[in-house]
């Protein structure tokens, strides 16, 4: 008996299925319904995460904003209520109400229950649509623990309710609605109620969902930002389309939860009012992150293609045909004076992050346009025999690039690239065309912008030939072998890059004293005649040609603007050195901005610093048999303080204290404890703020402080004045 027992657990092992003698068919099992959107829910919404949680109430928003598409609807309202649940409401078409003759169901029965069921399959509802509107609301009717849906059509307003997908009616309690309260399916029929009477010719609809905690992780929360910046996304794609969002939830910390009547600004809900009637032009003008080199250019056609699709006969058959479909595009570009680019993509209204067919006819038209426009001009332009690249195009560009068509065909149910193959040929042909018209146009401004946007152009492709050709200075090995770095650097001796510091030192009576006073180890000094040039101001090539600011470029070794690289940096610390005076506040400004539009990740990674030396020297008279004690200030009023408190202590200072008009006046110990030496010294550091909106800023402050515009910084200076505080002046 253990010899045939031991046997039988060989063939079928502890937690095994059936035995291949004993599997048939019974073991086969069919999902009916939304079973397998809860069975499989990252196949449909990604993940169960919040980005999971999120493209749920997308889904069910989108349906609105395709109402919005085709004309009937206005004004979209989103309710993130406090106990967890979201409400949509739109004032669109409705949800249809009549009984589906095929399945013997209601429309809203119909589009929540089934799978695949819905008005943009090709039955001419809607002409263009984000998705298919029967399988994102079935999606999200099957990952909610309760589901309700108003309509109102005909003067009456209809509702049904569900729970996970399974219609029926709840036993609501008095007081607000819960997922919790007592629910009695429909056994043999369902019944579309009508609860009440609506305003002549008003209709729309209103869904309630309460995510299922059972599908979602426990940390899955709803973002009111994302929700916000995508609320403002679609009424910049949708122009006049207005969507109010509105947080009716606790804020982190809040005592209560957000009730109507409460005042803005406290505890209660939260409601933002997103409209805009520029369309993507002003989407363009709010993504842009620099000055203006054009103005927002857009570029709009439309193309017709045939593709051979399944289409549902009246029998309810799918027969493969051949239909016609117009794609309509619109493009908004606008270049600016900087090196990032941004580029957002949108099927009708959806988002496509990760590109498509659309996006890559753009690029490849906006390549061959450019390219072609850059040759005819090569003389005017100095450009040479080199080939302009997509990187040289894309640099300061922001773009919106949209296409409408009918059932688009997008890879993957999230609907993030789009795989409809003949949109790419329709969107190239359209860009080509418009983006020529425009360069070629005999228009004034136009010309003048179109004559400054290619400029651009071949500037910076001479800076990617400029870096390329430098690229072998990039590391101290390959700089050292080649004998090319600028003969006036004075290197240090170590290759570990995280303890080297470069000091660039203003003139070369600085630069004598602080050979004497650094360590050659691990500092090295690169000195600079002066002020450089304002790269604010300048030109890619002007920048290029300077001296000064291509030693600086040549000897950190990491390149600059798009090609910068900030691993291949030679150097963990750069450090600016220059006089405490008012010239060296300017030089250090001018250094700081060629760091800021040409190497910014080493600003942003915090490896920039400005060295601290003192103005003044007090000599302290010690007692007898003692040395004499040397204080060092770094500003007036320091001075001023320490002068006190060494009187009260009975303190004797020798008269005059020495001011420090510049580095030069130091000796080599003096600047060494003052200004090099880590264990003594004070170093400032120049950071950058991590979000977007502070890049931003600090890009306004240096086009309005070293710009070209001379206008507005007199108004700057003018205003601020009468609030300058003498004292804070480079504190």
């Amino acid at each position: 008996m253990a010899a045939r027992t031991t046997s039988s657990a060989r063939r079928t092992p502890t937690g095994a299925g059936p035995g291949a003698e004993s599997y048939t068919a019974r073991h086969l099992q069919v999902l009916e319904g939304l079973e397998a959107v809860r069975k499989r829910p990252g196949m449909y919404i990604g993940s169960t995460d919040s980005r999971g949680l999120m493209h749920c109430v997308w889904e069910i928003i989108d349906n609105a904003v395709d109402e919005a598409l085709a004309g009937v609807c206005g004004r979209i309202e989103v309710i993130l209520a406090a106990d967890g649940s979201v409400e949509v409401r739109d004032d669109g078409r409705g949800i249809p109400v009549d009984v589906e003759p095929r399945s013997g169901l209601s429309g809203v029965e119909l589009v929540f229950t089934k799978l695949h069921a819905g008005g943009k399959f090709g039955g001419g509802s809607y002409a263009a649509s984000g998705g298919l509107h029967g399988v994102g609301a079935s999606v999200v009717n099957a990952l909610s623990s309760r589901l309700d849906v108003e309509v109102d059509r005909g003067g009456k307003t209809y509702a049904m309710s569900f729970r996970r997908g399974e219609p029926g009616v709840f036993a609501d309690p008095p007081g607000p609605h819960s997922p919790e309260a007592p629910f009695t399916a429909y056994e043999t029929g369902s019944e579309l109620r009508v609860i009440g009477r609506s305003p002549r010719g008003a209709t729309g609809s209103r869904i309630r969902f309460w995510p299922d905690r059972q599908i979602f992780l426990a940390d899955a929360r709803l973002d009111d930002e994302r929700l916000a910046a995508r609320a403002r996304q679609t009424s910049f794609l949708v122009p006049g389309l207005a969507l109010v969002v509105r947080d009716e939830r606790p804020r982190p910390g809040g005592s209560r939860p957000a009730e109507s009547g409460d005042a803005p600004g406290d505890e209660g809900p939260r409601e933002q009012v997103f409209q805009h009637l520029g369309g993507i032009s002003e989407f363009a003008d709010f993504l842009a992150p620099d000055p203006a080199v054009t103005a927002v250019w857009r570029l709009t056609g439309a193309g017709e293609f045939t593709e051979t699709v399944p289409v549902l006969d009246d029998r309810g058959h799918l027969n493969p045909a051949e239909v016609t479909r117009e794609c309509l595009v619109d493009v908004a570009v606008r270049w600016g004076t900087g090196y990032d680019t941004r580029v957002e993509s949108f099927v009708n209204i959806i988002a496509t992050p990760k590109g498509g067919t659309h996006l890559a006819g753009f690029e490849q038209a906006l390549l061959k346009v450019i390219r072609r426009q850059v040759e005819l001009n090569a003389r005017r332009l100095k450009a040479g025999q080199d080939k302009v690249d997509k990187d040289d195009v894309l640099a300061g560009l922001t773009a919106v690039v949209t296409v409408r068509l009918a059932e688009p065909q997008f890879e993957g149910q999230t609907k993030e690239v789009l795989g409809t193959a003949a949109v790419r040929a329709v969107v190239a042909r359209v860009v080509e065309t418009e983006l020529t018209a425009r360069l070629t146009s005999g228009k004034r401004e136009d010309r003048a912008q179109a004559g400054t946007l290619l400029e651009k152009v071949v500037s910076e492709m001479k800076a990617r030939i400029s870096a390329r050709q430098h690229k072998e200075t990039q590391r101290r090995k390959t700089a050292l072998e080649s004998s090319t770095l600028p003969a006036k650097l004075a290197d240090c001796r170590t290759h570990d890059v995280a303890r080297s510091e470069l000091f660039i030192v203003e003139g070369d009576s600085a630069l004598g004293t602080a050979k004497l006073a650094r360590s050659s180890d691990f500092q090295a000094l690169l000195p600079i005649r002066g002020k450089i040039l304002n790269v604010q101001k300048a030109s890619v090539a002007d920048m290029l040609k300077n001296a000064e600011c291509a030693a600086i470029i040549q000897v950190i070794g990491a390149g600059s603007g798009r090609s910068f690289d900030l691993e291949a940096a030679r150097y963990g610390k750069v450090i600016v050195m220059s006089d405490a005076d008012v010239d060296g506040a300017h030089i250090r400004t001018l250094l700081l901005t060629l760091f800021f539009k040409y190497m910014r990740p080493l600003v942003a990674a915090g490896r920039v610093y400005a060295a601290m030396p003192p103005l003044h020297r007090l000599e302290v008279i010690g007692g007898p048999g003692k040395r004499n004690e040397f204080v060092y200030t770094y500003t007036e009023a320091q001075m001023r303080q320490t002068r006190a408190a060494l009187e009260r202590k009975g303190r004797r200072i020798k008269e005059p204290p020495q001011r420090y008009k510049g580095l030069g006046e130091m000796d080599a110990d003096q600047l060494a404890d003052t200004t090099m030496d880590p264990r003594h010294r004070t170093l400032r550091r120049v950071t950058l703020g991590e979000a977007e909106e502070a890049a931003r800023a600090a890009e306004g402050v240096f086009d309005l402080l070293m710009g070209n515009d001379v206008a507005p910084r007199k108004d700057f200076i003018v205003e601020s004045a009468r609030l300058l505080d003498r004292e804070r002046i480079d504190a």
